[in-house]
């Protein structure tokens, strides 16, 4: 008897299918039945690799044999997944099995899937395509009675190969270039590129070249409290006459330029009466539609912190291993229209939660299960549809997967629930001509609110408060009015969640108009991909968390000034992404052919290639400076270009990114004039941890020429002829606190002249960087002649990675340790005294309440000895920059 072999995506689909169509006895790897065989993969299966013939290893990466256009794109097995191709494989070639019917995901993924494994089994058997939007039983019964041919697939199949082999080209083919192009002078110097990958990165560093750019403007704000009858209320002043300038987004309705404008309008409103009008509206507001991985990555980050791969992570073990989550990896926020008894079970086992019992059950006793194009449309749905829990009880959660798990029940709940009410009022009181705005906003039905409580009031920015009543016609008093000086700042770094936001925006970037439409609803990378896609930028040090914020690094910099040089803008910019985009969508109408594309992308390879070929190092075009500091050699020009400063009469030259830091122009000037320059922060050791350090410009005897070199301060401890370090002339910035001798300011540390004397008879020293905060030397006089320093702003917590203020203090031993300012006092609610806060170590948040003395809490973890330890970096202190 012939069967046919089904094959399906994940495991989970072919548990749905067997359990729907019935008869299937399951054996290890596969099910089987009178009438079917049933398997599935384990998502991708097999990879593009390139030709053995055609392969150049590693340290071989030269120009000479780029481009690589291979006559045919060959596949390896994915290893780890190797064992289940060899079943597909072993089913495929079964005598009684004689056809196919491709059960892979409803889309371009799911079909090059199949197609790749049917390729690898050489398939000559006949092939059927199951497609599938929605697992309901009712669903899978319709589509296996609705088969499509193999035809009709074709041009779905055309257009899942060529993008695959298109990333596979441009990716290989750019990132041995620009290795090569990096490796010429020595070295190997990978620099990977991809059609994802590289414009992801661009958006970062365009955002932190906009930052480095910025500078800060002082504006003022003019705020007034107002009396009336019932109370007092404040107000803001604005420009009713305001309007937007599309050149200066920082001008507002309420921002001055000027101080003595301000003043003017404070003076001219001080005790002065005012006329109150008003309106008030009622708004609503509905919930935030269902996840999709993206949105799910980004609220989690936002909330927890959580990084986009450990998102994706926790949701697939929800999904596999605890099976409560629907299927992450998707990009669709609603459900198939046929899902509303499915939806109805679920609540039903929510409803015996204790955590969701009363909201589930108010929306099954209310009926709100029904119907509704914004949670169910076919149309909105494309591989797979949001991510929902199931009807399964969750048992044994992790801290995090509870955390996650929660955050989409809830949202799935919410968007049953009606929109919460508010009552906005908007108020203007105009005083002497100037007119100041109030605005409230009071919650009159919580609606979907009441799911999250008190969350979800204080998440809504817009959430303003009651405004006390004014009296038709009643006069207010202008009792206080201020001229507030403020300073405009810069744009906000990325976090994942902001950047996974603009990864999703991207089509929003592109001008083309047919090019944006094809991105609409796509932007670059798939959200299965995009947490892949920064966690690579990560592993490659193109970007560094710094707490919850991504920052690029020199090398990112340097890749974008060699992309922009070459005028390789197809690498750094989304429109690459929305061509290809518009043109697989042609070819899946049958309207382009396989063919032609591929042309293109071989003509787009060669181009690369090329430009790559015809620039070295001190010719990739660029805004580079010509320095005003002579050469340190011959006196000549300096001149910077893609990769150093160099001098343009000797040899002279020095890198551009000492220790992965990139110089700034003023910094090398001070070099230049000074040969030293320092302490300077940022520098990061091949572990990734930041240190300081000095820099110097020293002689080379042995080519006669300068050099640049790293200074830790250890040869200044011997002194010269290692007699000791002789400080005569000097001014002691204050008595040691162990001898009474003079400390003094000496590399990276300021130490006892004792310290470093022959013989040594005291061991103090505290370091000039102290958890990436300098301590300037009056500070350092502080703390030895008074005891404290002043509060210190810029610590960075080793343990959080998070900015913390604190004061240095000398403790009678001589050790230095950390005292945080005191915390404010909450008010106290609702007649209950307002809880203490938790006091926090030396690592911790911003401040701590000194319940215990602060300087004891530290004192385990003296900030000099910590300070003390050699930098990751000192070992390679010889090394040259």
């Amino acid at each position: 008897m012939t069967k046919a072999l089904i094959i399906a995506e994940k495991p989970s689909v072919a548990n749905d299918i067997a359990k729907t169509l019935g008869g299937f006895t399951k054996y290890d790897e596969y099910f089987e039945s009178d009438e079917y065989v049933l398997s599935s993969a384990i998502g991708h299966l097999l990879e593009i690799a390139v030709p053995e013939e055609h392969d150049v290893k590693r340290g071989k990466w030269t120009f000479t044999h780029l481009p690589m256009i291979p006559p045919y794109f060959a596949l390896n097995p994915i290893a780890k997944t190797e064992s289940r191709l060899k079943v597909l494989n072993k089913l495929i070639k079964r005598k009684d099995v004689t056809s196919l019917i491709n059960a892979c995901d409803a889309g371009r993924e799911g079909e090059l899937i199949f197609r790749l494994i049917a390729q690898n089994a050489n398939v000559k058997k006949p092939v059927k395509r199951l497609w599938l939007q929605s697992m309901t039983p009712a669903a899978i019964r319709d589509a296996f009675g609705h088969l499509r041919t193999d035809e009709e697939m074709l041009p779905l199949a055309d257009a899942a190969r060529c993008r695959s082999e298109a990333d596979w080209l441009i990716g290989i083919n750019g990132t041995r270039a620009m290795t090569a192009f990096n490796s010429k002078e020595g070295g190997f110097y990978l620099t990977t590129v991809g059609r994802v990958q590289t414009p992801t990165l661009s958006i970062v560093v365009e955002r932190e070249e906009k930052i480095k750019k910025f500078v800060p403007r002082d504006y003022w704000e003019v705020r007034a409290e107002f009396v009336c009858a019932a109370g007092v209320y404040e107000g803001r002043w604005l420009d009713d006459k305001f309007k937007k300038d599309e050149t200066d987004p920082e001008k507002r309705a309420e921002r001055l330029w000027s101080k003595a404008a301000a003043d003017t309008i404070a003076m001219a409103c001080k005790g002065k009466p005012g006329n109150v009008t008003e309106e008030s509206k009622p708004t609503t507001s509905m919930s935030p539609g269902l996840f999709d991985l993206t949105t799910l990555q980004r609220e989690a980050n936002g909330r927890f912190g959580f990084s986009a791969k450990n998102t994706l992570g926790l949701a697939q073990a929800l999904y596999e291993k605890h099976k409560v989550l629907t299927y992450p990896r998707t990009d669709s926020r609603h459900l198939p229209e046929d899902y509303i008894s499915t939806v109805m079970q679920t609540m039903e086992v929510l409803k015996e939660n204790a955590n969701y019992h009363q909201f589930a059950k108010q929306i099954l006793d209310k009926g709100w299960v029904k119907p509704n194009k914004r949670i169910f449309d076919n149309a909105k749905i494309s591989d797979h549809f949001a991510i929902i829990p199931t009807g399964i009880v969750p048992k044994n959660l992790s801290e995090p997967e509870q955390k996650l798990y929660d955050l989409v029940t809830r949202r799935f709940m919410a968007v049953f629930f009606p929109a919460a009410e508010f009552q906005v009022t908007t108020r203007y009181t105009e005083v002497s001509g100037h007119k100041f705005k109030t605005e409230g906003k009071v919650m009159t039905n919580a609606g979907w609110m009441a799911i999250y409580g008190k969350d979800a009031v204080s998440d809504d920015k817009d959430n303003a408060g009651t405004l006390v009543p004014v009296q038709k016609g009643e006069k207010v008093l202008t009792e206080k009015v201020s001229a507030n000086g403020l300073v405009t700042k810069p744009p906000a770094r990325y976090t994942e969640a902001t950047l996974l936001s603009a990864m999703e925006g991207a089509g929003k970037l592109v001008e083309d108009d047919e090019l944006r439409d094809a991105m609409a609803g796509k932007g670059l990378g798939t959200p299965a991909t995009r947490a892949a896609i920064i966690e690579g930028l990560l592993g490659e040090k193109y970007l560094l968390r710094e707490g919850r914020e991504l920052m690029p690094t020199a090398k990112a910099f340097q890749l974008m000034t060699l992309l922009r040089g070459l005028g390789v803008d197809e690498l750094t910019a989304p429109e690459l992404t929305g061509e290809w985009e518009y043109k697989l969508s042609q070819m899946e109408r049958g309207k382009i052919s396989r063919e032609e594309f591929m042309r293109e992308i071989a003509q787009m390879t060669q181009i690369i290639v090329k430009r790559a070929k015809e620039y070295n190092n001190d010719t990739i075009p660029g805004d580079y400076a010509t320095l005003t500091s002579p050469c340190p050699n011959c006196g000549g020009v300096v001149k910077e270009n893609y990769r150093r400063f160099a001098c343009t009469r000797c040899e002279f030259s020095m890198t551009k990114v000492p220790g992965g830091r990139q110089f700034e122009i003023a910094e090398v000037e001070e070099l230049l004039t000074n040969r030293t320059i320092g302490p300077l922060q940022g520098f990061r050791s091949k572990m990734g941890r930041p240190f300081a350090a000095i820099l110097r410009i020293v002689k080379d005897e042995d080519v006669k020429n300068y050099k640049l070199e790293f200074d830790f301060g250890q040869n200044d401890e011997e002194g010269e002829g290692g007699e000791g370090v002789d400080f005569t002339g000097q001014t002691p910035l204050g008595a040691c606190p162990k001898c009474q001798a003079g400390v003094y300011e000496m590399g990276l540390a300021y130490v006892c002249e004792h310290s470093v004397a022959k013989p040594k008879t005291c061991d103090f020293r505290s370091g000039r960087i102290i958890l990436q905060q300098e301590i300037l030397p009056e500070q350092m006089a502080k703390l030895l002649n008074d005891g404290k320093t002043d509060l210190l702003p810029g610590f960075i917590s080793q343990r959080t990675r998070r900015p913390f203020k604190a004061f240095l203090v000398r403790g009678k031993d001589g050790k230095i340790s950390f005292e945080f300012e005191e915390r404010k006092a909450k008010p106290a609610a609702k007649g209950k005294a307002a809880a203490a806060a938790p006091e926090e170590g030396a690592e911790g948040g911003d401040t701590a309440v000194a319940a215990k003395p602060a300087a004891k809490a530290a004192a385990k973890k003296p900030a000099a000895k910590a300070a003390a330890k050699k930098p990751a970096a000192k070992k390679a202190a010889a090394k040259k920059a």
